[in-house]
């Protein structure tokens, strides 16, 4: 009961059942650009239609599975333990195994969504396991890594780490995902084989929140790295003219 009160306190919900039904998605559209609202939805691998809604017509590979109406469970599951694919189709096909009540095994993180809402809009940093990571800032600019560099890629396991201790001390969120933090208000999302977890509370208190505070630094950690970076590949096309 103690840990309930002291996780409900910084706003993270315990699910009573790791089974439940998944609620149909909503869309948010936190940026002025339509693109990027696209993208920030496909963050989270929970409305499998943004993926259908792509321009490429000619699926392949594991997308024939993940984006068939009535997938087999088998093949789902083979997408779904492949270290190799992508973190987030082994997201979707742990959801698509849910979604027809096939055994899932718990616990396994498969990617970390941090937002924090700013005075002039939100930033989001998105990480995963299998190095690639997405920074959407405020301003509506983005960095993309796929995957990233060696440098960047050992900030990410450490997020990861730090993610993991708080995902083992979790439950998925049963319900449907929230609206953008608003102005002060940081999210963590953790996208897990059993669903999605979250926590959210004010930046000072996430920061100083013995769970959430080592993420929050590994994110701020990424986070320089990745805009560090970003620079220094934006000036490159200036040398050597």
């Amino acid at each position: 009961m103690v840990i309930r009160k002291l996780l409900a306190a910084i706003g993270i919900g315990i699910a009573t059942s790791a089974q439940a039904v998944p609620p149909v998605p909503p869309r948010y559209a936190p940026y002025k650009n339509e693109a990027f609202n696209f993208i920030y939805n496909l963050l989270f691998c929970d409305d499998l239609e943004l993926f259908r809604s792509g321009e490429n017509k000619n699926i392949e590979g594991p997308w024939v599975t993940l984006l068939a109406k009535n997938p087999d469970a088998a093949a789902l599951r083979a997408i779904a333990e492949d270290t190799s694919q992508e973190s987030r189709l082994r997201v979707l096909a742990y959801n698509r195994l849910r979604e027809k009540k096939e055994s899932v095994p718990p616990k396994k993180l498969l990617g970390v969504i941090i937002e924090v809402g700013l005075e002039g809009g939100l930033d989001v940093l998105a990480a995963f396991p299998d190095g690639r990571v997405r920074y959407l800032n405020h301003s509506e600019k983005m960095a993309v890594f796929e995957p990233a560099p060696p440098e960047i890629e050992a900030k990410i396991r450490k997020l990861l780490a730090a993610s993991q201790t708080a995902v083992d001390c979790l439950g998925p969120w049963e319900k449907a995902r929230l609206a953008p933090p608003s102005k002060g208000t940081v999210r963590m999302t953790f996208l897990v084989s059993d669903g999605l977890y979250f926590g959210q509370g004010g930046l000072n208190d996430m920061q100083r929140d013995t769970m959430a505070g080592p993420i929050f630094a590994a994110t701020e950690d990424l986070l320089l790295a990745v805009v560090d970076l970003t620079l220094k590949q934006e000036k490159k096309p200036d040398q050597g003219l």
